[in-house]
């Protein structure tokens, strides 16, 4: 199990990382952020995808879905951006978001890598 420093460390050696970061997102604040930098301001970032989780959550309790976000995916020209809420019952409330460069990262290995991380865990 890896604790959240390692955790941010193994998402960065995802290929194509440009930033991560672990939200909480019932406040909104980055608990850890890794990369980043004056073109991309994680904490901003968090704080804003953070709306975008707490939306989907309403949106799919008003239709009545059953289940849980599994990811939650925004494609830009240049970039990837992948949110991830933790599954594991200590990390309920929190999520990774990964920032990907697009021409660099292969999306599905990300995804699949950020699940691993995410799996991996402890908090």
């Amino acid at each position: 199990m890896a604790n959240t420093d390692i955790a941010l460390k193994e998402a960065m050696m995802i290929e194509g990382a440009l930033g991560v970061a672990l939200v909480d997102v019932n406040s909104g604040m980055a608990l850890g952020v890794m990369g980043g930098g004056k073109e991309l301001d994680l904490g901003v970032a968090a704080a804003g995808n953070t709306d975008l989780v707490r939306a989907k959550l309403r949106v799919m309790e008003m239709l009545g879905l059953q289940g849980t976000i599994e990811d939650i995916l925004t494609t830009l020209t240049s970039q990837y951006h992948v949110i991830r809420p933790l599954t594991a019952q200590s990390g309920a409330g929190l999520f990774l978001y990964l920032v990907l460069d697009r021409r660099r990262a292969n999306l599905a290995l990300a995804r699949r890598q950020l699940q691993m991380v995410e799996a991996g865990l402890d908090l």
